[in-house]
């Protein structure tokens, strides 16, 4: 999504450094919103995703995301929720698809252990660790809302 937030900016920049940081040394790689991502013969633009198969120079379509990130807008939560979820669901390598919230320390997280597996959903609060096995990554929810300032967020308003 373009012309987010500030609340949305923060909380993407802290997903991406974050989880650059825990997956130093490992095989899989994260990436912002630049790259495009195809699933279920739809494009999308997720802000974050997390890649473990290697990819080539120069490529700008990426078909093996494994984990997916997607920071909730007020104009765009339905289709986060709802579309992209099913198409996200519908992706064999997608193991996890993460949705930030913007007005609190809340996510809902979908994931399954193996291609064709159960798609099971599950809501995060504040004192929540993602726990991502598929990356080999532990996280805590919280430090993904760092310096932001909920006191000046209204749900309604977030865009």
């Amino acid at each position: 999504m373009t012309g987010g937030t500030l609340e949305h900016d923060r909380i993407q920049v802290n997903l991406v450094t974050e989880l650059n940081n825990r997956l130093a040394g490992k095989p899989c790689r994260v990436h912002g919103n630049s790259l495009k991502i195809q699933v279920m013969g739809s494009i999308r633009y997720p802000d974050a995703f997390v890649t473990c198969t290697p990819i080539r120079r120069g490529t700008t379509l990426v078909h093996e995301p494994v984990v997916i990130f997607e920071v909730l807008s007020h104009g765009t939560a339905r289709t986060d929720r709802m579309v992209k979820n099913r198409e996200y669901a519908g992706t064999a390598s997608v193991r996890r698809y993460i949705m930030l919230e913007q007005a609190a320390i809340e996510a809902t997280m979908f994931s399954r252990a193996d291609a064709g597996a159960e798609w099971i959903g599950t809501i995060l609060g504040a004192d929540a660790m993602l726990r991502m096995p598929e990356i080999g990554v532990d996280l805590p929810l919280a430090a993904l809302y760092a310096n932001v300032d909920f006191s000046s967020v209204d749900a309604e308003e977030a865009e």
